[in-house]
């Protein structure tokens, strides 16, 4: 389909009619213009389905570049926008869950069921099985077994004696449940400073590329700077709230555990030092 356009005349009647020659220049512009015209209106139609087609094309490479690479990098990925202080946080992270993973399975082999295994250490003592009686001991984990296998050990020292024995391995036992809480302690305090440390830097890159390059500075620059305080704030905290409620939770372990010690030691110091009654008609 082609769209015919109205051929170019020039009105000339003011002017006195040219020479052939003239005449014959004026007919070549006039079939020329009229071509033009015809080639234009003609390939419209191809030019706007063109234009239409590659529309999407166009919108993606104008989005592109109007978005920087260091802003699409964020974008695609924040995390990774955190500057060199995110490092720091994400080590202290994998240490604080390594600590974690590590106490709680301790605690777990740790803790037993006291109540049954003083039933049968009573059991074997009120048969004189000593020896038997440190088999159970040294085939049960946990402190609470060792302090029942000191008492026993000790059971010649009298009631004191046992009492003092006790005590000293208690003051053993207790430093090792405790080990390496401390740490998530001081994880939970200073991830949130770190993290703090972190905005203040990415605050103090970006002042430091709006000084260096004026008021005309991409914002994509400035940007960077505002990720990496946000993210390092945002990662500090999510390191420190879990380990507050993982430290907690780990106390709360110790001490079921130290009360189990407490009640035990009680109970077999009175099974060790217990003397038999008289027998009847003894004199």
């Amino acid at each position: 389909m082609e769209f015919q356009a109205p051929s170019a005349k020039f009105q000339v009647a003011e002017f006195p009619t040219p020479p052939g020659a003239h005449r014959a220049e004026l007919r070549t512009l006039n079939f020329e213009l009229r071509e033009v015209s015809t080639y234009n209106l003609t390939m419209l139609p191809t030019m706007i389905l063109t234009a239409v087609a590659n529309a999407p094309a166009l919108m993606a490479a104008v989005t592109t570049n109007a978005v920087p690479s260091a802003a699409k990098g964020a974008a695609g990925f924040p995390l990774f926008a955190g500057g060199p202080m995110l490092w720091v946080l994400l080590l202290t992270s994998a240490v604080a869950i390594a600590v974690f993973v590590e106490r709680l399975l301790h605690y777990h082999r740790a803790q037993i069921n006291s109540a049954e295994f003083l039933n049968g250490v009573r059991t074997v003592l009120k048969r004189d099985n000593v020896v038997e009686a440190i088999s159970i001991c040294d085939a049960t984990p946990g402190p609470v077994a060792r302090l029942v296998k000191t008492a026993i050990l000790a059971r010649d020292r009298g009631r004191e004696g046992v009492r003092e024995a006790l005590e000293g391995a208690g003051l053993v036992e207790v430093p090792r449940l405790e080990e390496k809480l401390n740490l998530l302690a001081t994880i939970a305090q200073i991830a949130p400073l770190m993290g703090l440390l972190g905005s203040v830097m990415g605050f103090i890159s970006m002042f430091s590329v709006f000084q260096s390059e004026g008021q005309f500075t991409h914002t994509s620059k400035l940007a960077s700077g505002v990720w990496e305080a946000l993210i390092c704030t945002a990662v500090g905290l999510a390191i420190a709230i879990p380990c507050h409620a993982g430290y907690n939770y780990l106390v709360s372990r110790v001490n079921k555990i130290v009360l189990d010690m407490e009640k035990c030691s009680t109970e077999i110091l009175n099974l060790v030092t217990e003397r038999p009654g008289p027998k009847d008609g003894g004199r």
